[in-house]
């Protein structure tokens, strides 16, 4: 438009192409009709008309045939065009039918998919990369989103692992976060949740939905377009956020971030009825009930090494175990909605049982019991001889010498072990075990042979 109209004001065609940076060709062919906007002119020779039902039919019987595999048949029928142009044709005629099992979202009609407000939130996991190495999540952090699906407001939580336990937790903190509940959860088919296979939502967490008195909702099978909302969240988690934790961020400071974060998010604009509005107003109109004073009591459990020092760390805090314990791994232990944590052994015994602290507090929570025994245990061991010298003459010493006998058999009557001194013919023990009336009839042989010899 603006090159018709630059040359209606009496530009020269040089001079429309300096002013729009393309190049004289290019104008001259739009102002002259040869080249409509949106419309690029096919270089390629398309499939002739003969060769197209052949392919729609290839197609119908097989939607999963190679184009490449479907271009040699057409070579063979006398087909002439390139392959880039058959897979065009394809493109442009729509030859190649939907499947549905294998592209459950693609190539069909979507709805669109209304959200009242209050009624319905969207869950799922991100599995973050490349945690910070102090964490000690090993190569993938895990995180809890949860978002509002009429508002689209979304909060997070950091958890070590997906487990029935640590979902629990961070569906309970994220629900805080959010302000409330809904009616409605909704999920993908999570081993947690429900059987991958049936959809049947297991009898744990059936619980769990009765505690905080929410339905469950699942996505249909490789449908996980069903919760774009929390799709969204996930991306602006990851590319938002996580790609600038630093290496030295705790856990705590880390989802202090994250908050920060979702707050600032909800002063985006939306759209509504044709008026303005944000999120954080959205979600003030969505009237959440009021989450339970405490957690459902699923019980976590995570393995620790106890230190030297004979302490086991959790959540940014340290409690204290009897000590002796050095090295060891045990189980840390924690009820949901209650303030102990109980540390216990592989084989089951509680050695430790203390208040938890608030996360990432750097508290050090240690019993009186602990601490005295500890104490003594150390100083016991403890020393003040100076070290031992390192080149000194220490000969062998008399014991020493007496087994090394041993060992050689010298002195002692016993045989060398493992030489051939074990192996010996004794012809005493052989007459031992020979009967007295064989000896007799062997020494009268040998009488008679020395008397005729005599005469």
């Amino acid at each position: 438009m603006e090159a018709h109209a630059l040359r209606e004001q009496g530009w020269t065609i040089s001079a429309i192409a300096r002013h729009l940076g393309h190049d004289r060709k290019t104008v001259r062919a739009y102002l002259s009709g040869a080249r409509v906007p949106d419309r690029r002119v096919r270089r390629e020779p398309t499939v002739a008309e003969p060769f197209l039902e052949y392919c729609r039919l290839r197609l119908g019987e097989d939607p999963h045939l190679w184009a490449s595999t479907l271009h040699d048949e057409l070579v063979g029928l006398g087909f002439a065009g390139s392959y880039p142009s058959l897979t065009a044709a394809i493109r442009t005629h729509g030859l190649r039918p939907h499947c549905e099992p294998c592209q459950a979202s693609r190539g069909r009609d979507a709805a669109v998919i209304t959200h009242p407000p209050g009624e319905e939130t969207q869950w799922d996991w991100v599995e973050l990369p490349d945690p910070p190495t102090a964490w000690g999540l090993g190569a993938h952090a895990h995180l809890l989103v949860g978002s509002l699906a009429h508002s689209g407001r979304w909060r997070a939580a950091l958890a070590e692992s997906e487990d029935f336990p640590h979902l629990i937790e961070a569906l309970d903190r994220v629900t805080r976060k959010l302000g409330g509940l809904t009616r409605g959860w909704r999920f993908d088919r999570m081993a947690t949740v429900c059987s991958p296979s049936s959809g049947t939502v297991s009898a744990a967490f059936a619980q769990a939905a009765k505690h905080y008195g929410v339905r469950v909702d699942l996505c249909p099978p490789r449908h996980g377009n069903r919760k774009g909302v929390v799709e969204k969240a996930n991306h602006s988690a990851a590319q938002r956020w996580w790609r600038t934790v630093a290496d030295d961020a705790s856990v705590a400071a880390a989802e202090r971030s994250l908050d920060e974060l979702c707050v600032r998010l909800d002063q985006r604009t939306r759209r509504r009825g044709g008026e303005k509005t944000t999120v954080a107003a959205l979600a003030a109109a969505e009237r959440l009930r009021p989450v339970p004073a405490a957690a459902f009591p699923a019980e976590l459990s995570v393995v620790r090494t106890v230190s030297a020092q004979a302490l086991v760390s959790l959540r940014g805090n340290r409690y204290s175990v009897p000590p002796g314990m050095g090295g060891a791994q045990v189980v840390v232990r924690i009820r949901l909605g209650s303030d102990q944590v109980r540390v216990v052994t592989a084989a089951g015994t509680t050695v430790a049982l203390h208040r938890r602290a608030p996360d990432g507090a750097g508290a050090v929570i240690r019993d009186e019991g602990h601490v005295r025994a500890l104490e003594t245990r150390v100083l016991a061991a403890f020393t003040d001889a100076p070290r031992c010298r390192g080149k000194v003459r220490r000969p062998v010493g008399e014991a020493a010498l007496a087994e090394a006998d041993r060992l050689r058999g010298e002195g002692s009557g016993h045989l060398a072990v493992g030489t051939a001194e074990r192996v010996v013919i004794d012809l005493s023990t052989y007459a031992a075990l020979v009967p007295a009336a064989a000896r007799a009839t062997v020494h009268g042989t040998e009488q008679s042979v020395n008397g005729g010899g005599d005469q």
